[in-house]
C-alpha cells in the first residue's frame, strides 16, 4: 500500500461526467509531484483537469470521453514517463507484476482502463487509478474518481482483467492500463510536439514512415540532396506539429522585472537554443535555406519574423489557461503589443514582448518572454530580421532540431556510402551537449509514443505528398 499514501493525498472527483481519464492523471500527476511548468491559480502550480488539453481540446473529451492512446499522449505531454500496455499485448501476470511493483514504491503508479460492466455496475469505460494490491487475496484497490457514484473498492484481479479486456467501441481497439512514472529527464525547454490541430497524423507519418522510404528510393550525391529530398516533401504546416514552447505571465505578477526562477529557465532555453546554432547540421540546414528558390519561402512560416504577431497569439492562449478557460470560447483578442527590453543590476537584457488582451469589457497585460540568439542568421529567409538578439527560434533552429529528432534508422535505407555515414554524423545524439541531447531524446520520445498508442493512424499515400 506505499502508493496508496500518496495517492488519497491528491484524490478528486472528476469535474465532469466524461473526465474520468483527465481526473486520474491530473490525480497521478500530482501524486508524483511532476511540475507542470505553469501555476494554476494564485502563485500555485499545480495540475487540474482544464490544463490537460495538449492532445485532445476539452470539449471534444467533456462531449465523448477520451481514448487510451490519447491519455498516454497527454500524460507524455505533461512530463511523465509513461508505458502503456493493452490487455491483447500483455498477459495478466505481467500486469500482476506491474501492480506489486507500485504497489510497494511511490514513486509509479497504474491508471486502469476498463468496462464497468464486468464488475456489474452502472456505466460504460472507465479509467481509474489503482491504489494497492493484496497479494494474498489477489485484489485491487480502485480508486474511483467518479466518487458520485462509487467509493474506493477493492475487486478480483481477474475481474479486473475481463473488465480492461473489453474494447472500446470508439478506437475498435483493447482497453488495458499505464504506467505512470517521474521521468528521467525533464521535458523538453524548447521545443515539444502538438497533436491539438487535424494534420497532425500525416506530419507524424511523414516523418517516421514517408522520410525512409523516400531516402531509400532515391540516388542521393550528399548532404545537401538529402535535404531537399525531406524539406521539399515535408508538409507545409510542419510547424503546427513541432512547437516552440513560450514562456507566458501575467504583467501585474511580476511587473518589469524577471524572477530568478523565470531567468534560470530562459537562460537554460537561450542555452538549448545556442546550442542549436553549434551543430554541423543546423550549418548545413542554413545553407539549404540560403538557396534562392520558393522551397525556402515554403518552409518558412509566414508569421516567423513577426515577433508581435506571435506575441499577439501566445498572449491570447496564455490569457485563456491562466484564467481558467481553456477550453472554453472566452472571446481573447490582443489589441496591441510592443517589445520591451529588461535589465537590471548589471544583467543580460531579456526581450519581453508585452501585449494588452482584451475579453469583453476586460483587460489584462501580458508578456511574453524570449529566449536571446546571437547567432547571425543568413540568406533569404532571413533577409528581414532587422534585431537579431531577443529573436525566438526560428525555421532553421527547429528544423535542425527536428531532423535530429528522428530515429537512428531513419537513414539507413541511404544507398550512397559515404552520404550515409556524412548524415549519420551529422544527426549523432551521443556526441550533442547534454541539454540538447536531452531536448532531442524528448521529442524522439513523444514521437514514438504518437505513433505508437494513437489509434488515428492513417495510411501514408506518398502520390499525394507535395511536389518539388
Amino acid at each position: 500500500m506505499e502508493g496508496f499514501y500518496r495517492l488519497v493525498s491528491y484524490f478528486q472527483t472528476q469535474s465532469e461526467p466524461a473526465y474520468c481519464g483527465l481526473a486520474s492523471l491530473s490525480m497521478v500527476l500530482n501524486a508524483l509531484s511532476i511540475d507542470p511548468g505553469r501555476k494554476w491559480k494564485g502563485p500555485w502550480r499545480w495540475f487540474d483537469e482544464s490544463m490537460l488539453d495538449c492532445c485532445e481540446p476539452l470539449e471534444k473529451v467533456k462531449a465523448r470521453g477520451i481514448s487510451l492512446g490519447k491519455l498516454v499522449c497527454l500524460a507524455n505531454c505533461a512530463g511523465a514517463k509513461v508505458q502503456a500496455f493493452q490487455t491483447n499485448e500483455s498477459t495478466i501476470d505481467d500486469f500482476r507484476k506491474y501492480l506489486h511493483r507500485c504497489s510497494i514504491s511511490d514513486d509509479c503508479h497504474i491508471i486502469s482502463s476498463y468496462h464497468r460492466a464486468a464488475f456489474k455496475q452502472t456505466g460504460t469505460g472507465h479509467f481509474s487509478p489503482i491504489g494497492g494490491y493484496h497479494v494474498g487475496q489477489d485484489m485491487a484497490l480502485i480508486l474511483d474518481v467518479a466518487r458520485f457514484k462509487y467509493p474506493p473498492h477493492w475487486v478480483p484481479v481477474e475481474l479486473l482483467w475481463k473488465a480492461m479486456e473489453h474494447v472500446d467501441e470508439a478506437t475498435g481497439q483493447h482497453r488495458g492500463f499505464m504506467l505512470v512514472s517521474r521521468p528521467h529527464m525533464e521535458p523538453g525547454l524548447l521545443y515539444t510536439l502538438s497533436c491539438k490541430h487535424e494534420d497532425w497524423v500525416n506530419i507524424a507519418k511523414y516523418l517516421m514512415d514517408g522520410v525512409p522510404l523516400l531516402l531509400k528510393s532515391k540516388d542521393l550525391k550528399d548532404t545537401q540532396d538529402v535535404l531537399t529530398v525531406i524539406f521539399t516533401s515535408l508538409p507545409l504546416n510542419y510547424s503546427d506539429f513541432i512547437k516552440w514552447v513560450a514562456e507566458v505571465r501575467r504583467t501585474e505578477d511580476s511587473g518589469q522585472s524577471l524572477s530568478p526562477e523565470e531567468k534560470a529557465r530562459l537562460a537554460l532555453k537561450e542555452e538549448v537554443l545556442k546550442q542549436v546554432q553549434e551543430t554541423d547540421l543546423f550549418k548545413q540546414v542554413g545553407e539549404f535555406l540560403s538557396r534562392e528558390g520558393s522551397c525556402c519561402k515554403m518552409l518558412t512560416p509566414s508569421h516567423e519574423n513577426n515577433l508581435p504577431e506571435i506575441a499577439a497569439s501566445v498572449c491570447c492562449q496564455g490569457a485563456e489557461i491562466l484564467n481558467g478557460n481553456t477550453g472554453v470560447s472566452a472571446g481573447y483578442c490582443c489589441r496591441e503589443t510592443c517589445v520591451r527590453c529588461f535589465s537590471a543590476n548589471g544583467d543580460k537584457p531579456v526581450t519581453v514582448v508585452c501585449g494588452m488582451v482584451v475579453s469583453g469589457n476586460n483587460e489584462q497585460e501580458f508578456d511574453m518572454l524570449v529566449p536571446s540568439s546571437s547567432h547571425v542568421r543568413s540568406g533569404c529567409c532571413f533577409s528581414g530580421m532587422k534585431n537579431e538578439m531577443g529573436s525566438h527560434p526560428a525555421a532553421s533552429d527547429l528544423l535542425t532540431t527536428l531532423l535530429l529528432a528522428l530515429p537512428a534508422k531513419t537513414w539507413i535505407g541511404i544507398k550512397e556510402e559515404k552520404v550515409l555515414r556524412e548524415i549519420q554524423k551529422l544527426v549523432c545524439t551521443e556526441s550533442l551537449p547534454t541539454l540538447l541531447q536531452e531536448e532531442v531524446l524528448h521529442l524522439r520520445r513523444q514521437l514514438g509514443l504518437l505513433q505508437k498508442y494513437h489509434e488515428d493512424k492513417v495510411d501514408l499515400d506518398l502520390s499525394a505528398l507535395p511536389s518539388s
